[in-house]
Protein backbone atom coordinates (compact mmCIF):
# COMPACT_ATOMS: atom_id res chain seq x y z
CA UNK A 1 0.00 0.00 0.00
CA UNK A 2 2.78 2.45 0.93
CA UNK A 3 4.51 1.64 -2.37
CA UNK A 4 1.37 2.46 -4.33
CA UNK A 5 0.99 5.85 -2.55
CA UNK A 6 4.65 6.68 -3.23
CA UNK A 7 4.28 5.87 -6.93
CA UNK A 8 1.15 8.07 -7.17
CA UNK A 9 2.87 11.01 -5.49
CA UNK A 10 5.87 10.75 -7.84
CA UNK A 11 3.53 10.69 -10.85
CA UNK A 12 1.68 13.83 -9.66
CA UNK A 13 4.92 15.75 -9.16
CA UNK A 14 6.11 14.77 -12.61
CA UNK A 15 2.86 16.02 -14.24
CA UNK A 16 3.12 19.40 -12.45
CA UNK A 17 6.68 19.91 -13.63
CA UNK A 18 5.68 19.20 -17.24
CA UNK A 19 2.77 21.67 -17.09
CA UNK A 20 4.99 24.39 -15.55
CA UNK A 21 7.50 23.92 -18.35
CA UNK A 22 4.75 24.27 -20.96
CA UNK A 23 3.46 27.56 -19.46
CA UNK A 24 6.74 29.39 -20.03
CA UNK A 25 8.09 32.48 -18.21
CA UNK A 26 5.61 34.86 -16.51
CA UNK A 27 5.35 38.34 -18.10
CA UNK A 28 4.82 41.68 -16.26
CA UNK A 29 3.08 44.90 -17.52
CA UNK A 30 4.66 48.24 -16.57
CA UNK A 31 2.27 50.85 -15.11
CA UNK A 32 1.78 53.99 -17.28
CA UNK A 33 3.90 57.00 -16.37
CA UNK A 34 2.18 59.67 -14.22
CA UNK A 35 1.33 62.86 -16.11
CA UNK A 36 0.56 65.98 -14.08
CA UNK A 37 -2.70 67.81 -14.79
CA UNK A 38 -2.40 71.04 -16.82
CA UNK A 39 -1.98 74.22 -14.77
CA UNK A 40 -3.62 77.31 -16.33
CA UNK A 41 -1.90 80.62 -15.77
CA UNK A 42 -4.14 83.72 -15.99
CA UNK A 43 -1.43 86.21 -15.01
CA UNK A 44 -0.70 88.75 -17.74
CA UNK A 45 -2.03 91.39 -20.12
CA UNK A 46 -4.95 90.77 -22.45
CA UNK A 47 -6.85 92.56 -25.23
CA UNK A 48 -10.19 91.64 -26.74
CA UNK A 49 -13.53 92.53 -28.31
CA UNK A 50 -17.19 92.09 -27.38
CA UNK A 51 -20.74 92.39 -28.70
CA UNK A 52 -24.07 92.39 -26.89
CA UNK A 53 -27.08 94.44 -25.91
CA UNK A 54 -27.83 97.43 -23.65
CA UNK A 55 -31.17 98.03 -21.94
CA UNK A 56 -32.39 101.20 -20.24
CA UNK A 57 -33.16 100.72 -16.56
CA UNK A 58 -35.90 102.73 -14.84
CA UNK A 59 -38.68 103.80 -17.23
CA UNK A 60 -40.44 106.13 -14.78
CA UNK A 61 -39.98 109.91 -14.57
CA UNK A 62 -41.36 112.84 -12.65
CA UNK A 63 -42.94 115.80 -14.47
CA UNK A 64 -44.70 118.99 -13.43
CA UNK A 65 -46.90 118.89 -16.55
CA UNK A 66 -49.15 115.92 -17.36
CA UNK A 67 -49.15 117.01 -21.01
CA UNK A 68 -45.55 115.74 -21.28
CA UNK A 69 -45.23 111.99 -21.94
CA UNK A 70 -42.05 109.94 -21.97
CA UNK A 71 -40.84 106.89 -23.87
CA UNK A 72 -37.55 105.02 -24.09
CA UNK A 73 -35.82 102.45 -26.28
CA UNK A 74 -36.14 99.04 -24.65
CA UNK A 75 -32.79 97.87 -25.97
CA UNK A 76 -29.95 98.57 -28.39
CA UNK A 77 -27.01 96.74 -29.92
CA UNK A 78 -23.53 97.40 -28.55
CA UNK A 79 -20.03 96.43 -29.59
CA UNK A 80 -16.53 97.41 -28.58
CA UNK A 81 -13.26 96.34 -27.04
CA UNK A 82 -11.40 95.89 -23.77
CA UNK A 83 -7.83 95.82 -22.48
CA UNK A 84 -6.67 94.67 -19.07
CA UNK A 85 -4.21 92.88 -16.82
CA UNK A 86 -4.64 90.08 -14.28
CA UNK A 87 -2.55 88.58 -11.49
CA UNK A 88 -3.23 85.04 -10.24
CA UNK A 89 -2.31 84.17 -6.65
CA UNK A 90 -2.91 81.80 -3.73
CA UNK A 91 -3.13 79.84 -6.25
CA UNK A 92 -6.74 79.99 -7.51
CA UNK A 93 -7.58 83.65 -6.87
CA UNK A 94 -7.20 86.47 -9.36
CA UNK A 95 -7.19 90.28 -9.20
CA UNK A 96 -7.12 92.58 -12.19
CA UNK A 97 -7.93 95.89 -13.81
CA UNK A 98 -9.78 96.48 -17.10
CA UNK A 99 -10.65 99.36 -19.41
CA UNK A 100 -13.64 98.89 -21.72
CA UNK A 101 -15.51 100.96 -24.31
CA UNK A 102 -18.72 100.11 -26.20
CA UNK A 103 -20.53 101.90 -29.00
CA UNK A 104 -24.36 101.94 -28.88
CA UNK A 105 -26.64 101.68 -31.91
CA UNK A 106 -29.59 103.68 -30.51
CA UNK A 107 -30.06 104.17 -26.78
CA UNK A 108 -32.38 107.03 -25.92
CA UNK A 109 -35.21 108.50 -23.87
CA UNK A 110 -37.64 110.91 -25.53
CA UNK A 111 -40.15 113.28 -23.93
CA UNK A 112 -43.00 114.83 -25.95
CA UNK A 113 -45.14 117.88 -25.18
CA UNK A 114 -48.42 116.60 -26.61
CA UNK A 115 -50.14 119.96 -27.36
CA UNK A 116 -47.24 121.26 -29.48
CA UNK A 117 -45.46 118.06 -30.54
CA UNK A 118 -42.15 119.41 -29.20
CA UNK A 119 -39.59 116.81 -28.08
CA UNK A 120 -36.74 116.57 -25.60
CA UNK A 121 -34.31 113.69 -26.16
CA UNK A 122 -31.55 112.11 -24.07
CA UNK A 123 -29.30 109.82 -26.14
CA UNK A 124 -26.06 107.93 -25.39
CA UNK A 125 -23.75 106.94 -28.26
CA UNK A 126 -21.12 105.09 -26.21
CA UNK A 127 -20.30 103.73 -22.76
CA UNK A 128 -16.91 103.21 -21.14
CA UNK A 129 -15.58 101.98 -17.81
CA UNK A 130 -12.44 101.43 -15.79
CA UNK A 131 -12.98 98.59 -13.31
CA UNK A 132 -11.15 96.33 -10.93
CA UNK A 133 -12.08 92.66 -10.83
CA UNK A 134 -11.74 89.77 -8.41
CA UNK A 135 -12.07 86.21 -9.61
CA UNK A 136 -11.73 82.54 -8.73
CA UNK A 137 -10.21 80.08 -11.21
CA UNK A 138 -10.48 76.31 -11.60
CA UNK A 139 -8.28 75.16 -14.45
CA UNK A 140 -9.53 76.79 -17.67
CA UNK A 141 -12.56 78.39 -15.95
CA UNK A 142 -12.84 81.79 -14.23
CA UNK A 143 -15.76 83.38 -12.38
CA UNK A 144 -15.41 87.05 -11.41
CA UNK A 145 -17.04 90.23 -10.13
CA UNK A 146 -16.08 93.75 -11.19
CA UNK A 147 -16.77 97.36 -10.27
CA UNK A 148 -15.49 100.87 -10.89
CA UNK A 149 -16.08 104.15 -12.72
CA UNK A 150 -18.40 104.50 -15.72
CA UNK A 151 -18.33 107.13 -18.48
CA UNK A 152 -20.60 108.06 -21.42
CA UNK A 153 -20.77 110.66 -24.20
CA UNK A 154 -21.65 114.27 -23.41
CA UNK A 155 -24.54 114.73 -25.85
CA UNK A 156 -26.80 116.01 -23.08
CA UNK A 157 -30.53 116.56 -23.60
CA UNK A 158 -31.53 118.01 -26.99
CA UNK A 159 -34.88 119.80 -27.23
CA UNK A 160 -36.91 121.87 -29.66
CA UNK A 161 -40.04 124.03 -29.77
CA UNK A 162 -41.77 124.47 -26.42
CA UNK A 163 -38.85 122.89 -24.54
CA UNK A 164 -36.50 125.77 -25.48
CA UNK A 165 -34.79 127.37 -23.74
CA UNK A 166 -34.07 124.88 -20.95
CA UNK A 167 -31.52 124.08 -18.27
CA UNK A 168 -30.43 120.45 -17.85
CA UNK A 169 -28.27 118.56 -15.40
CA UNK A 170 -26.96 115.27 -16.88
CA UNK A 171 -24.02 113.31 -15.45
CA UNK A 172 -21.43 111.92 -17.85
CA UNK A 173 -19.65 110.01 -15.06
CA UNK A 174 -21.16 107.37 -12.76
CA UNK A 175 -20.43 103.93 -11.37
CA UNK A 176 -20.65 100.39 -12.70
CA UNK A 177 -20.75 96.87 -11.23
CA UNK A 178 -21.03 93.46 -12.81
CA UNK A 179 -19.69 89.94 -13.12
CA UNK A 180 -19.15 87.11 -15.53
CA UNK A 181 -17.71 83.78 -16.58
CA UNK A 182 -14.59 83.31 -18.70
CA UNK A 183 -13.17 80.11 -20.20
CA UNK A 184 -9.69 79.42 -21.65
CA UNK A 185 -10.60 77.38 -24.75
CA UNK A 186 -7.13 77.40 -26.38
CA UNK A 187 -3.59 78.49 -25.45
CA UNK A 188 -3.72 82.30 -25.03
CA UNK A 189 -7.43 82.54 -26.00
CA UNK A 190 -10.50 82.86 -23.76
CA UNK A 191 -14.22 83.52 -24.26
CA UNK A 192 -16.45 85.32 -21.76
CA UNK A 193 -20.09 86.10 -20.96
CA UNK A 194 -20.62 89.19 -18.80
CA UNK A 195 -23.36 91.28 -17.19
CA UNK A 196 -22.64 94.94 -16.38
CA UNK A 197 -24.82 97.61 -14.74
CA UNK A 198 -24.25 101.37 -15.26
CA UNK A 199 -25.70 104.13 -13.06
CA UNK A 200 -25.38 107.86 -13.84
CA UNK A 201 -27.54 109.17 -11.01
CA UNK A 202 -30.54 111.42 -11.69
CA UNK A 203 -30.98 113.57 -14.81
CA UNK A 204 -33.09 116.72 -14.53
CA UNK A 205 -34.41 119.26 -17.01
CA UNK A 206 -36.06 122.60 -16.30
CA UNK A 207 -37.93 123.85 -19.40
CA UNK A 208 -40.72 126.40 -20.10
CA UNK A 209 -43.37 123.65 -20.30
CA UNK A 210 -42.24 121.26 -17.56
CA UNK A 211 -39.67 120.32 -14.97
CA UNK A 212 -38.50 116.71 -15.53
CA UNK A 213 -36.37 114.27 -13.58
CA UNK A 214 -35.61 110.55 -13.94
CA UNK A 215 -33.17 107.87 -12.78
CA UNK A 216 -30.50 107.38 -15.45
CA UNK A 217 -29.27 103.77 -15.44
CA UNK A 218 -28.61 100.95 -17.86
CA UNK A 219 -28.08 97.17 -17.99
CA UNK A 220 -25.90 95.32 -20.49
CA UNK A 221 -25.10 91.73 -21.47
CA UNK A 222 -21.93 91.04 -23.48
CA UNK A 223 -20.20 88.08 -25.10
CA UNK A 224 -16.51 88.55 -25.78
CA UNK A 225 -13.15 87.04 -26.64
CA UNK A 226 -9.69 87.86 -25.23
CA UNK A 227 -6.12 87.21 -26.32
CA UNK A 228 -3.65 86.88 -23.41
CA UNK A 229 -0.03 88.07 -23.41
CA UNK A 230 1.21 86.20 -20.36
CA UNK A 231 3.87 87.37 -17.92
CA UNK A 232 4.28 83.99 -16.24
CA UNK A 233 5.04 81.74 -19.22
CA UNK A 234 2.64 79.75 -21.37
CA UNK A 235 -1.06 79.75 -20.62
CA UNK A 236 -0.91 75.99 -20.04
CA UNK A 237 2.08 74.73 -18.08
CA UNK A 238 2.93 71.35 -16.51
CA UNK A 239 4.81 70.66 -13.34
Amino acid sequence: MKKLLLVAALAALSSTSVLAADLGARTYTKAPAYVAAPIYNWTGFYVGAHIGGAFNGSDSFNTSNLAVVGAQKDGSFLGGGQIGADYQFSPNWLIGIEGQISGLSDNSRTFTHVPTGSTLRDRSDWLASVTGRLGYTWGPGLIYVKGGVAFRDDNGLRGNGAFLPGVTDRNDTGYTVGGGLEYMFAPAWSAKLEYQYYNFGTTTALTPVAALSYKDDMHSVKAGINYHFNWGGPVVAKY
